[in-house]
């Protein structure tokens, strides 16, 4: 069966912290801090005869019906383990995450026979393996969503559930907001509308699909896309440089849409790891992209860029720089500036597309960065609940 997914991420490290009264036939609690308490679940999808675990990371401080929940997708040989430092940079923000656990490409691959990895990465990118993962995604939502079996459906905010994921898990989570493709004639689509933002970290390409802005077309929520310079997918058959996640980018025709890309780094920063792309760059990028993502998620849920802005001054050195060596220009921070899916903003062009009051929230940065452009502020009405 044909492969169109694939990435390279592996999730290092434990993770760390829910709410009181969470069931002890379904849960484990593993640790307790000061802003969250994280439950282990080890679910059963029936239906598919699926196990699918999961990580839930609970703010301490949670009032009914305000939480807002993200459900995020690992890499290639992740874990619900990984993404630590997003879980609890979430969490002390009050917003809850379920780091699910993809059985099949999950940290199983990297057991057994050596000489035989390659056969199970390939394996793990097979059609069904991609669809069972957004599978695992719904699953688990339909889980924190249920009164009957837990105590976390009724503090969850309906208007405020987002997916996220890494590398693979990107793929899962643009697959999850309406991403799709073409088998035996006919569109597969695995949309769930409950979904109203994602955040969309170093997506591999959809391998063997020709036709990207078809299989984005259907995307119609806001997307966050975070990547670096030197983020390059080498595994075997798969290879894949940074320019593939500006073009994912590119052909979302939505654009409530925000690129963000670093300089330097590598695939595998944004997962726990502590000194890949660089022992000083690496806990930079971490601190920021967990900004970020907090930043994003004020403009997706409440049409608020001013967060957005600040982001873009405050950590503009570590942002690429536009280069003309790109056919694409790459920007540290860029949004969607025509319906043609054409990245061409400038510090003037923002200065013509903004009104004076939005301009003062854009101070003009350095070359290291580009402006959170003008369509950051301008379909903000548009997502205002």
């Amino acid at each position: 069966m044909r492969s169109w997914l694939a990435a390279m991420a592996l999730a290092c490290a434990v993770g760390m912290a829910l709410p009181e009264g969470a069931n002890a036939q379904n849960a484990q609690v593993q640790q307790e801090h000061a802003t969250f308490r994280a439950v282990d679940f080890d679910w059963i999808d029936t239906s598919r005869g699926r196990e699918v675990p999961a990580r839930l990371y609970w703010p301490t401080e949670a009032s009914p019906g305000r939480v807002p929940l993200i459900i995020f997708s690992h890499g290639m040989g992740g874990s619900r383990n990984g993404y630590t430092y997003l879980a609890a940079r979430w969490a002390a923000h009050g917003i809850a995450s379920l780091h699910v656990q993809h059985i099949g490409s999950d940290s199983s691959l990297w057991r057994g026979n050596p000489f035989e990895l390659v056969g199970r990465l390939q394996a793990a990118t097979r059609d069904d393996e991609a669809a069972a993962r957004v599978g695992d995604i719904r699953f688990a939502l339909d889980q924190m969503l249920l009164f009957a079996t837990g105590p976390y459906a009724r503090f969850i905010d309906m208007r405020r559930i987002a997916v996220a994921g890494h590398s693979y898990g990107a793929n899962t989570a643009l697959l999850t907001v309406g991403a799709r493709v073409v088998r035996d004639g006919r569109w597969l689509d695995f949309r769930d509308r409950r979904f109203k933002a994602a955040i969309v970290i170093s997506a591999p390409p959809f391998y063997g699909e020709k036709d990207l802005p078809s299989v984005l077309a259907n995307i119609a929520v806001p997307t966050l896309h975070v990547t670096a310079t030197q983020d390059v997918i080498k595994i075997p058959g798969f290879y894949s440089a940074a320019r593939d996640r500006v073009a994912i980018f590119e052909a979302i025709a939505n654009r409530r849409k925000l690129l963000v890309m670093f300089q330097g780094g590598s695939h595998s920063i944004f997962t726990d790891r502590a000194l890949t792309g660089g022992p000083g760059l690496n806990p930079k990028v971490k601190e920021s992209t967990g900004d970020l993502t907090l930043a994003f998620l004020d403009y997706a849920f409440a049409g608020d860029s001013k967060a957005l802005a600040q982001w873009s001054f405050d950590w503009q050195d570590i942002l690429a720089q536009p280069t003309m060596a790109n056919t694409i220009p790459i920007s540290g921070a860029t949004a969607q500036s025509d319906r043609q899916g054409h990245i061409r903003v400038t510090s003037a062009e923002k200065g013509r597309a903004t009104t004076s009051e939005q301009q003062k929230n854009y101070p003009l940065l350095a070359a290291g960065a580009r402006q959170a452009t003008a369509e950051i502020d301008g379909p903000a009405s548009a997502l205002r609940r």
